[in-house]
């Protein structure tokens, strides 16, 4: 398995700190507000590739933190009249709401940053001790220049970094690329109580201690967007690095940017849209479908239009899944495979074969998703009610295996079709077959305006969403 690794700017093979072990931090969300969906890309892709990993037998540790303190939060707190902690423990239930219908798994581990202060002034007074920090009136500040490595994520130059930036009149740092590691508290702020002053951590300090804690000293996999290379990461490799001792982490790996109709979103663009938004006019297992029709380092365009495409080219899969099940149950009794059956059977291995070759080469759903749509291809070409019920199981298994490892959800569940529908289906077919086609064709309206659309195919009756 090969993953592109940010620090050296090429494919490497992975190989885990321990065997059988994979260690995964991924930057989670600053919980002031819904998740948008240039949010959702990294969620998405990282949960595909954990879920990878899971499936070539690693056990996963993935830790992803909420940072439920910060400057955000505490300005929509205050303008509610109301606590931060109110502000952060609202907005973690959206977002749990949010992945959920995502069909994201929950994470190993997601720590708050406000639980973890105590870990984070343990870090802070040993890079002072070890002469990387520095407190002035209550700050503290990392001394850049002392780390040696700053910049080997990033390629900037830290003389070139020095030349832009803009020194503050009240800055107290002895030098301008100093950052913050812990500011004491102003009016109205959260605090909590440190040997330098009462305040609160800087953002860059709180990922870390949670992956140390949570991790170890070195990890395996750092993720994130790719916003966060400068100066987050850049930032955490030098607390960490300078904290520990050791190497932070083997990879990095950072997905590219989401636009909207090929501009960057922004709301005084007008282009800006949560995950909620898009559920109102969207099953979010459609967004998922295609944010991973992308490959994660590529920029992904966001639109109505591919939304549409997107939507319909999943309705390819599900209904052959759908058929397939159709095809096995109507088949109870051939089930050895013909020899002509087993042929095909060759063909789907290779098809196989093929996925797992696309998802070892860094992660590359969108070829993954293209060996999908060949299985499918297949099945509703070999597939039938004349079938042998291995043959068309074999099918099943193969996509429901795929599908889950990229957490597309393919199936129609049954309880679609709730009691009152089933019984209207039921009475169509019964005004059928007593030839009173009116009172027939009334059912089938009143299906329609339940969302159900029915197809009266060969093999009987169908049906499925509008």
């Amino acid at each position: 398995m090969k993953i592109y690794n940010t620090l050296t700017k090429k494919k490497e093979e992975f190989v885990p700190i321990e065997e059988g072990k994979v260690r995964i931090y991924v930057c989670g969300p600053t919980v002031y507000n819904y998740i948008h969906i240039g949010n959702a890309r990294p969620i998405l892709v990282f949960d595909t590739v954990r879920r990878y990993f899971e499936y070539k037998g690693y056990e996963v540790n993935y830790v992803s933190n909420y940072t439920d303190v910060d400057d955000k939060i505490i300005k929509k707190a205050n303008e509610e009249g109301v606590e931060a902690h109110i502000i952060s423990e609202r907005f973690i239930k959206e977002f749990i709401k949010d992945t959920m219908a995502l069909n994201v798994n929950e994470a190993t581990t997601h720590p708050k940053a406000t639980e973890e202060i105590d870990g984070m002034i343990e870090m802070i007074t040993t890079l002072i001790d070890k002469g990387y920090a520095y407190e002035k009136d209550g700050t503290v500040y990392f001394r850049t220049r002392r780390f040696e490595g700053y910049g080997k994520l990033s390629k900037k130059n830290i003389d070139d970094l020095e030349s832009g930036i803009r020194i503050a009149v009240n800055d107290q740092k002895d030098d301008p690329l100093d950052f913050v590691l812990w500011k004491p508290k102003k009016e109205g702020e959260p605090s909590w109580q440190s040997p330098w002053s009462d305040g609160r951590p800087g953002w860059h300090i709180e990922c870390s201690v949670m992956s140390r804690k949570y991790l170890g000293d070195e990890i395996d996999i750092h993720a994130g967007g790719e916003d966060l290379i400068f100066p987050h990461h850049e930032n955490e490799i030098a607390q960490s690095e300078a904290a520990n001792g050791k190497n932070f982490a083997r990879y990095w790996m950072h997905n590219a940017f989401l636009n909207i109709d090929n501009k960057k979103m922004s709301k005084s663009q007008g282009n800006f849209f949560t995950v909620r938004e898009i559920a109102d006019k969207y099953d979010l297992k459609v967004l998922r479908f295609f944010m991973l029709n992308a490959h994660y380092r590529s920029p992904i365009n966001f639109s109505r239009d591919l939304m549409e495409s997107a939507k319909v080219s999943l309705e390819r899969i599900t209904n052959a899944y759908s058929q397939l099940e159709y095809f096995l149950e109507m088949n109870s009794e051939s089930n050895e495979c013909t020899e002509t059956e087993l042929e095909i059977l060759t063909e789907l291995k290779a098809f196989h074969n093929k996925f797992e070759l696309a998802m070892d080469d860094d992660f590359n759903t969108a070829d993954a998703i293209s060996t999908i749509f060949e299985i499918v291809k297949l099945a509703n070409t070999h597939c039938n009610t004349e079938s042998s019920r291995k043959f068309v199981q074999s099918f099943i298994d193969e996509i429901t295996l795929l599908a889950d490892i990229l957490g597309i959800i393919i199936s129609k569940e049954k309880d679609l079709l709730d009691e009152d529908v089933d019984a209207l289906i039921q009475a169509r077919q019964d005004a059928r077959k007593n030839k009173e086609f009116k009172l027939a064709d009334e059912i089938r309206d009143e299906l329609l305006s339940k969302g159900i659309i029915l197809e009266d195919t060969r093999e009987g009756v169908r049906w499925k969403r509008a």
